[in-house]
């Protein structure tokens, strides 16, 4: 707490210290390029809204304002010599937003429980050698784990391979251990079944981005330590999310993101194709499926995501069961377990995987002040968050896309989520980085009463 004190001071002073830069060394000229620069980011972001959500002429207005803006402050800021005073104020500023938001110090939130895993006699795992750029074959996966005892399936050949088929005859013949070295649609592919059979499963951080080997606190650059959980592993009991008849270990997206990917022309040109739909995909005039979504909130999670636990104690009790109704967004994200979101850098990683509640984010942005907003204040009218044990999401159309852990397929409407809690043993090694721990949410009176303007709770 006196570490947390400290910080909240710097940052008001630093605070301070910007602005009086800007004051003593440029005057009235200081507040005016302050003004200059809010209106300019505004500009900015206006700009790339409009460049995103629209075709011709608009676009590329877009793209210039979006441009010029920035160009045009520090034209300015040259022409009236205050290039240093700006620098040097935005370094005080930056320097401030760092300590104030360390100052806030870690959620009050533990980690997940765990329990010694024991050594499994007929390991069973599936190695994709494309995943992760080769990382199968440069980091030497199939042969490490087949020293360690492990039956190896290497995913050779077309790219249809019967992944399911697979993991389920390793089951058939006795495999007490199922575990993937690849991306995560296959991890979650096989995690599922590895939970129908109460198997214990194990994450080999080898693709791409590896979200949930890096939720699990897994060493996502040498993803050879993923192997030591054979001879010295800890056991979690994480939840699994559900989706008709599959699972998911991070996340299905419904709206722009899986119209964007479903397109044939994506996988050639991911950036044409991209900006080619958005405009029809934000405006609507490519909605013919167009989203509603049911999201249940029982009494246990009524205000997860959007207040701690002490407000929700305070508001009194909420009935049984909540509905939360969100209609027309044009990117939707249901979670297994909520993404931290206290600040736009902390979305893409959640702190825990056994809270057994779906998160939900959807975004619904219509027009260029509502983009700013949502940027500007992260929580704008075109951000809703959400969190439940069950969401429904519908649409007047008969199959919308999904993309399940990154990959696309169509499905039959209404759409049914579900989260199956604790339903997957996972298997990690005793020792690898871990997951950091997550920030309490920014919060000005917290920071006042920090810096010794009240009493701190």
């Amino acid at each position: 707490m006196r570490r947390q004190r400290w910080l909240a001071r710097l940052c008001i002073l630093l605070l301070m210290a910007a602005a009086a830069i800007l004051v003593i060394f440029a005057g009235r000229q200081g507040i005016g390029l302050l003004v200059t620069t809010a209106l300019a980011a505004c500009a900015m972001l206006a700009g790339a809204y409009w460049f995103l959500a629209h075709h011709g002429p608009l676009r590329w207005l877009g793209f210039t304002l979006a441009v010029v803006a920035p160009a045009a402050v520090v034209l300015i800021a040259l022409r009236r010599d205050l290039i240093w005073v700006g620098a040097v104020a935005l370094a005080a500023l930056l320097l401030s937003i760092t300590a104030g938001r360390a100052a806030m110090g870690e959620a009050r939130q533990g980690p997940m429980p765990d329990s010694t895993a024991s050594r499994p006699s007929h390991p069973f795992l599936i190695m994709n050698p494309r995943s992760g750029g080769g990382k199968v074959a440069r980091f030497g996966l199939r042969e490490r784990a087949e020293s360690l005892g492990a039956d190896v399936a290497m995913l050779e050949g077309p790219r249809t391979v019967d992944v399911a088929a697979l993991a389920r005859k390793a089951v058939a013949e006795g495999a007490d251990l199922l575990g993937v070295a690849g991306g995560d649609g296959t991890q979650a592919l096989v995690a599922g079944i590895a939970a129908e059979n109460g198997l214990p499963f194990l994450c080999i951080s080898a693709g791409t981005r590896n979200h949930f080997a890096m939720d699990l606190g897994l060493d996502r650059d040498d993803p050879a330590r993923c192997l030591d959980a054979l001879t010295d592993g800890i056991e979690l009991a994480v939840d699994l999310g559900r989706i008709g008849d599959r699972t998911f270990v991070n996340n299905a997206s419904f709206g722009a993101y899986a119209e964007v990917v479903r397109s044939p022309a994506y996988r050639d040109d991911k950036r044409g194709t991209t900006l080619s739909m958005l405009p029809d995909l934000l405006s609507g005039h490519g909605g013919r499926h167009q989203l509603q979504a049911h999201v249940v909130v029982p009494e246990a999670v009524a205000g997860v995501g959007a207040a701690s636990a002490e407000a929700v104690a305070g508001m009194g009790a909420p009935p049984p069961e909540a509905v939360a109704e969100i209609d027309g967004p044009q990117a939707l994200l249901v979670s297994n377990n909520p993404y931290d979101t206290s600040d736009l850098a902390g979305l893409g990683r959640r702190a825990r995987l056994d809270s057994g509640t779906l998160g939900v984010i959807a975004v619904k942005v219509d027009n260029a002040a509502q983009a700013v907003g949502l940027v500007r204040r992260g929580h704008g009218k075109g951000l809703t968050l959400a969190s439940g044990t069950e969401v429904t999401v519908t649409s007047a159309a008969e199959q919308i896309p999904v993309g399940i852990d990154g990959e696309t397929i169509m499905m039959p409407t209404p759409v049914l989520c579900t989260i199956a809690p604790k339903a997957l043993r996972v298997v990690v090694p005793r020792t690898r980085p871990g997951v950091p721990p997550p920030q309490q949410e920014f919060s000005w009176s917290r920071l006042g009463r920090l810096a010794g303007f009240g009493s701190v709770a």
